[in-house]
């Protein structure tokens, strides 16, 4: 691993069709401007997370910090990211908060990046091949989707304690993405909530009296792990969710640079693992690669590693300044009402996107029912108890998208029974007839 960077050009221009690559820079002035940059893009989905679970975000941010500039040395600077909290976690932190207290909540995510470390081991000296085979797109698909829209009753609950300013935010939102190119139409989520943030403020809804009484400058609040086995079963999905988010972050890195990155991918996931369990020692939300980033590199067309040692070292200053986790945690429940409306349908969304990149064939049966049952039981939130264990819709969706996909192939197989059933979504299209 090198830490030195290789000046781009004449480090001031990206000529058509070029790339600055993770092993470049641009100028230095540059570099930390796009560095800073980074920090914008990832900031508000980073802190969604910790305000929604009740986490501390000054807590959060510094994990996220470390574990970014843990990545990038794991990764041998050789892959460009930033690690923010994972939307995966919000749902199985919230139910083991209310059940066992927060300490908990933070085992679960540090037995959930131990793990994803594990994980990562395996693909580095195995190969991630067995990753397609355990979970094809219609699996991972149908996990991602129904861990997004089975947190649709939380966004409700927030939209309901103040609906004027959930629908102005979740208005700026949209607006903000269709009226702006570039990077500001990327950030369509930040500025809606700094538009919501201040509509609640004209209407009375912010209070800063923890701002006033925190310090300029100290540690975050910590919190030690405790564990309890009958909420492990909450976090064991979030495992399959942060392994299909590394390994599509880095075939999604290794397309827009031109390299092939496949070998980094198990260091990724290790990595990513590494910094998940570091939260979880503390009290940190659980990290994944953030595509928010993607979006910076895809506009500015500079993927260097160096960039994002700049967004980690601003981000960890940002994370001493007990005031500045103050005044992130006044945002009101409506402004988190109207951003996880959009927020949690998205995640939903992005299920059925690996699906049409995949191109899921929906008129096969095993298909049909890998996605149908789990999404039911996710949005239902079905529970199961056993003794002192309780496994609810998340944990079951998962289990069962496993379990319908993996056994459904496995009988077919056996007794030749792979012929298409007539169902409403397999019944061919009526011929056209001119």
């Amino acid at each position: 691993m090198s830490l030195g960077w290789t000046k781009h050009g004449d480090g001031k221009h990206v000529g058509p069709g070029d790339v600055v690559a993770p092993d470049e820079r641009l100028s230095w002035p540059r570099t930390i401007g796009i560095g800073m940059q980074h920090v914008v893009a990832m900031f508000g989905s980073t802190f969604i997370v910790p305000l929604i679970t009740e986490f501390s975000p000054a807590t959060t941010l510094f994990f996220s910090a470390i574990g970014t500039a843990l990545f990038l040395l794991i990764t041998r600077n050789r892959l460009p990211s930033y690690l923010g909290s994972s939307f995966a976690f919000i749902a199985p932190i919230g139910a083991a908060t209310a059940s066992h207290g927060q300490s908990v909540a933070v085992g679960g995510i540090l037995v959930t990046g131990l793990l994803l470390a594990a994980v990562g081991l395996l693909v580095h000296f195995a190969g991630a091949r067995w990753i397609d085979v355990v979970m094809p797109p219609i699996v991972t698909g149908t996990i991602v989707a129904l861990i997004g829209l089975n947190l649709a009753p939380a966004a409700w609950g927030n939209f309901q304690k103040a609906p004027v300013t959930a629908v102005i935010t979740l208005a700026a939102i949209i607006l903000v993405t269709v009226l702006f190119k570039g990077i500001l139409g990327r950030l369509s989520i930040l500025v809606g909530v700094l538009v919501g943030y201040v509509a609640a403020l004209l209407q009375g809804e912010v209070d800063f009296t923890d701002v006033k009484k925190a310090d300029w400058l100290g540690f975050p609040h910590f919190v030690t792990p405790s564990f309890d086995v009958s909420v492990l079963g909450l976090f064991i999905p979030v495992v399959l969710v942060l392994i299909a988010e590394n390994v599509g972050h880095v075939k999604s890195v290794a397309a827009m640079t031109g390299k092939n990155l496949d070998g980094v991918a198990g260091r990724a996931l290790f990595a990513d693992g590494v910094a998940t369990t570091l939260a979880g020692v503390g009290g940190g939300s659980g990290t994944t690669t953030y595509a928010e980033n993607i979006g910076v590199m895809a506009a500015t067309r500079v993927y260097s590693t160096a960039a994002y040692w700049v967004a980690a070292v601003t981000a960890l200053v940002l994370s001493l300044s007990p005031k500045f986790g103050a005044l992130i945690a006044t945002i009101p429940d409506g402004v988190l009402g109207g951003a996880t409306t959009m927020l949690y349908g998205m995640i939903g969304i992005l299920g059925a996107r690996i699906w049409v990149q995949a191109k899921v064939d929906f008129g096969n049966p095993v298909n049909l029912t890998t996605a149908a049952v789990p999404l039911i039981v996710g949005i239902a939130d079905f529970t199961w108890t056993v003794g002192d264990m309780t496994f609810k819709g998340i944990a079951l969706g998962t289990a069962s998208a496993l379990v319908i996909y993996h056994g459904m192939r496995a009988i077919a197989r056996w007794r030749g029974t792979s012929q298409e059933p007539v169902s409403p979504a397999s019944t061919p299209e009526p011929a056209h007839v001119d």
